[in-house]
């Protein structure tokens, strides 16, 4: 088996930007196993999981032209596709019928121990668990578990206001131990 080819972030991006299949093969070893521990999170299925991830990654292919540097690291925007595609899954017509046909599979789903491994891998547990409990539980809900705001603060019996302040107080302490880290 050939070396995996390592490129820095900036050489990936311009080389996904000309589509390189090359870039995107390294893009997709280096980054699926934390993207999936992340969906797997939102999505606890371990099948529609995966499906999500390759519906993630072809979103990323197909939307790169789209990432902003300024906006954020590369890893950072693959996570907020990867995230929002899990969560409109959740949300999808399809997913909401089928939990309602058998809502036994609700209280039967276990937590997998490869999600918290992939994270784990990338240091995102560390990260997260350095936050405040009221600001990890509304990261964990928000971003881990797929919930809305609306359903994250009415989970956390606290008024929506309160909870979108925790959050971005949240977010800008997850940001700045990341700078820190040099992530």
């Amino acid at each position: 088996m050939p070396p995996k080819l390592q490129y820095t972030e900036e050489q990936l991006v311009q080389l996904l930007r000309s589509k390189s299949q090359e870039a995107f093969d390294v893009l997709y070893d280096n980054y699926s196993p934390a993207l999936y521990g992340i969906i797997l999170k939102i999505v606890p299925l371990e099948e529609a999981a995966q499906d999500v991830l390759q519906e993630s990654f072809i979103k990323i292919w197909k939307n790169f032209a789209n990432y902003d540097r300024s906006k954020g690291t590369l890893f950072t925007w693959m996570l907020n596709v990867s995230r929002n595609t899990a969560i409109d899954h959740n949300r999808s017509k399809h997913v909401k019928y089928q939990i309602r046909m058998n809502d036994d599979v609700v209280n039967t789903i276990e937590q997998r121990g490869t999600s918290t491994n992939t994270t784990d891998h990338i240091g995102l547990k560390e990260v997260v668990e350095a936050l405040k409990p009221e600001h990890r539980q509304i990261i964990e809900l928000l971003y881990f578990k797929g919930y809305t705001q609306d359903e994250a603060s009415k989970e956390l019996e606290l008024p929506l206001g309160t909870l979108k302040t925790r959050a971005r107080a949240a977010i800008m302490t997850l940001r700045n131990i990341l700078k820190d880290n040099g992530i």
